[in-house]
């Protein structure tokens, strides 16, 4: 029991209790004052949560898990020279133990800044066993999550490496594959399906891609209209925009995640709306790439779920939610010139119950209520940063430094106490991840874009 904390518990009244308690094993068993829980649950083993907040998981709707490999190397491009320059020659190079490195320290760094689920949209195959590598490290480390097994199955006429590119009937072999092996009962990690993006498919694959998950209720995955070259390139390949190409092809629906949907213009959200797809929001890439911003205020008027993400480190930097939140709630307020347009307390939505709502997990995760997996997360609010705490959601959003994550919980299971990972050793993981990177960039020859002058005075 988790007990004596300031417990938001992100249900239908979005409830939050000064001096809450949360019973649980590997599901919820009570939420409610201290005093009451204690009296039901005398047995239990007691957690003193004081100064402390106690609130579901995050859920991180989107990330590129082997970009963990690839921080700091891509700074200051637009989307396709990031892609092009640096992303897509890694990627060529990459192996199974590269990813297994990189996904191990990415949902390791999740984990310990509060994230309980997330999904990995692993796009790049140049080889076999690189989607057995990811969600092997998942499993090994305690989240939950899904890992979209992606392919791209078109490109190279606009530089996307000849290796990257895979026959459809391979791609979708190996994921009703790692299907069959990984979505059965009791099993933390799923497999979903994740054609890349518009310009880098065809009909055929996104069509091929809609039979295979009706066939076996995986989740979708792709990114639409991410940048102004994914619009114009699907214009010129398809004639139509990403969005409405993606409707022709019966791909859009309630079980598919779009990415970023940055560009999206009114008939792109009347698309999206009406077949009541999923948005995942990715503020902190967005900015970054200099992509532009997400219209997810309009998007949230109209009623369309979106979900916060942190998007990969080659893109974000780091995996944390806690970062993601606070851009959010930042970046809409500055774009619109309105600092009531997007609030902490939806902020903290997206990171939680819609961010499950967006994966089709809401029944079980997302909120602290009785029945659902006990994904909990225990944030130190005693700090100097945080501290005066006048309204717990604020200073959570706002005044957060990072590492205020002292103890995390999925399915019950402790994997991080004392902010520390509980599963796996960390130094062993930075270690692994640091000699995986340094041998990729060398492969690569990307070691050379972190060689450079001081950007500010070139030209000076």
């Amino acid at each position: 029991m988790l007990s004596g904390g300031t417990v938001i518990t992100m249900d239908g009244a979005r409830q939050v209790l000064t001096g809450g308690a949360v019973a649980f094993t590997d599901s919820i068993l009570a939420v409610g004052p201290s005093a009451e829980v204690l009296a039901a649950h005398p047995d239990a083993d007691v957690v003193d949560c004081s100064g402390r907040a106690v609130l579901p998981g995050f859920v991180n709707t989107h990330t590129h898990l082997f970009q963990t490999l690839l921080k700091g190397l891509g700074d200051d491009r637009v989307l396709s020279d990031w892609f092009l320059t640096m992303t897509g020659p890694s990627a060529v190079e990459l192996t199974p133990e590269d990813c297994y490195a990189g996904a191990l320290h990415g949902c390791a760094e999740a984990l310990t800044t509060g994230t309980t689920t997330l999904v990995d949209f692993m796009y790049v195959h140049p080889r076999p066993g690189l989607g057995d590598a990811v969600a092997a490290a998942m499993s090994e480390v305690g989240i939950r999550g899904v890992m979209a097994r992606g392919y791209m199955t078109a490109g190279a006429d606009v530089g996307a490496p000849p290796e990257l590119i895979q026959p459809l009937d391979v791609a979708l072999a190996d994921a009703e594959r790692l299907i069959g092996e990984w979505n059965v009962p009791g099993s933390r990690v799923a497999v979903g399906l994740a054609p890349c993006m518009s310009w880098t498919v065809d009909e055929a694959t996104l069509r091929e891609t809609r039979a295979l998950a009706d066939r076996s209720g995986a989740l979708v995955t792709m990114h639409l209209a991410e940048s102004p070259f994914d619009v114009a390139e699907s214009v010129r390949r398809f004639g139509v925009r990403d969005v409405p190409f993606a409707a022709d092809t019966g791909l859009l629906g309630p079980d598919l995640l779009a990415v970023h949907c940055v560009q999206v213009d009114g008939q792109d959200l009347d698309l999206i709306q009406k077949s009541d797809t999923k948005v995942s929001h990715n503020p902190c890439s967005n900015l970054y790439l200099g992509s532009g911003f997400a219209p997810v205020p309009a998007m949230q008027r109209r009623g369309i779920t979106v979900g916060l993400a942190s998007d990969g480190p080659a893109s974000s930097s780091n995996h944390s939610m806690l970062q993601a939140m606070k851009f959010a709630a930042l970046l809409h307020k500055g774009v619109h010139r309105d600092p009531e347009i997007m609030t902490a307390e939806k902020a903290l939505e997206m990171a939680t119950i819609d961010g499950a709502r967006a994966l089709g997990l809401e029944a079980s995760i997302g909120s602290l209520e009785t029945g659902k997996r006990a994904d909990l997360v225990v944030l130190d609010m005693s700090n100097l940063c945080v501290t005066p705490v006048h309204a717990a959601v604020s200073s959570l959003v706002y005044s957060q430094r990072g590492d205020e994550v002292e103890r995390v919980y999925v399915d019950g299971r402790l994997v991080v106490d004392g902010g520390a990972l509980a599963t796996v050793d960390e130094e062993e993981v930075r270690s692994r991840s640091s000699a995986a990177a340094a041998g990729l960039a060398a492969r690569a020859g990307t070691d050379r874009l972190a060689d450079r002058d001081w950007r500010s005075l070139v030209g000076a």
